[in-house]
């Protein structure tokens, strides 16, 4: 058999798609925003590369599995039907060895950061490997969505001061963790309204589903706006200057405005490609004011 470096290069661009890599990246300066906050303003080349390789790795492993986990319902719902799993652009096996390479990729970079990433890598890929079986067992799979992104930073928090979870905790800025689990569990609750009759017919729960359009809107509102005014608090708390104010302000109007926005279901996909830089933008804020 030949080599073909075009058919080689055209399979790693359908599994950079399949698991989204441009999410993972979008997501990175969170990463950085949260270590730089846990650890005064500093970082170490190794420790920037090593939060990166397992940022990559837990989000391609959730990914794929989230997509394993849910292929018989992707191949019934026709917003999803033409995902990668189900159309056979990807098959099963090749979707089981990217979970295994995410998880394995994962796992190595917690333990070379240090013995307390290395104790909860087990536990945070079982978080976030759950997530796609959340809206078979209950109401509310938005809140464990935005508990897995949560992760994220308080991971990175950890990570800092690998030697003592106490300290970590201690220095976890709480008030950008909770900021970015209400924002993603508030995009991923009016973002949900899309699949509401699927839903509702198919007995997976959602907010929309189970309690209606005005249990929704009110519950989206809430956890956007507040996911807001934590941003600006953070920012506050860390003694912001001018420079990151700009990308903080953005990131807190954006939210302001998707969770209105999203009222009217034809303005749902709008208000959610809006969202995909607030976590970004408020990150960018945290990365500038050290810098």
């Amino acid at each position: 058999m030949r080599w073909d470096p075009e058919s080689a290069g055209a399979a790693v661009s359908r599994y950079l798609k399949f698991v989204r890599i441009e999410h993972t990246l979008f997501t990175l300066p969170t990463v950085y925003a949260a270590a730089l906050e846990a650890s005064g303003g500093y970082i170490t080349a190794r420790q920037a590369v090593l939060l990166a390789l397992a940022l990559v790795g837990l989000r391609v492993a959730g990914m794929s599995w989230n997509n394993i986990a849910d292929r018989d319902i992707d191949a019934l719902n026709p917003r999803t039907k033409g995902r990668m799993l189900v159309t056979g652009a990807v098959s099963l096996r090749g979707a089981y060895a990217v979970f295994a390479i995410g998880a394995a990729l994962f796992a190595a970079s917690a333990a070379l950061l240090g013995p307390w990433p290395l104790y909860l890598a087990g536990p945070y890929l079982a978080v976030t490997v759950a997530y796609p079986y959340a809206k078979r067992w209950h109401c509310l799979p938005h809140l464990h969505l935005g508990a897995v992104y949560a992760l994220v930073p308080l991971g990175a928090a950890i990570a800092m001061h690998s030697d003592d979870i106490a300290l970590a905790l201690a220095r976890t800025p709480w008030l950008l963790v909770l900021a970015l689990a209400l924002w993603v569990a508030g995009f991923d609750t009016f973002y949900s309204k899309m699949d509401l009759e699927f839903d509702r017919a198919t007995g997976l729960g959602s907010i929309p589903a189970c309690y209606g359009d005005g249990a929704a809107k009110a519950a989206w509102t809430a956890m956007l706006w507040a996911s807001a005014a934590l941003f600006l608090a953070n920012y506050a708390l860390i003694g912001g200057g001018p420079l990151g104010l700009a990308p903080t302000i953005a990131a807190a109007a954006i939210e302001a405005w998707s969770a209105i926005a999203a009222y009217k279901d034809e303005a749902i996909p709008r208000a959610f490609n809006a969202n995909l830089v607030v976590g970004l933008l408020a990150s960018i804020g945290v990365i500038l004011n050290y810098l």
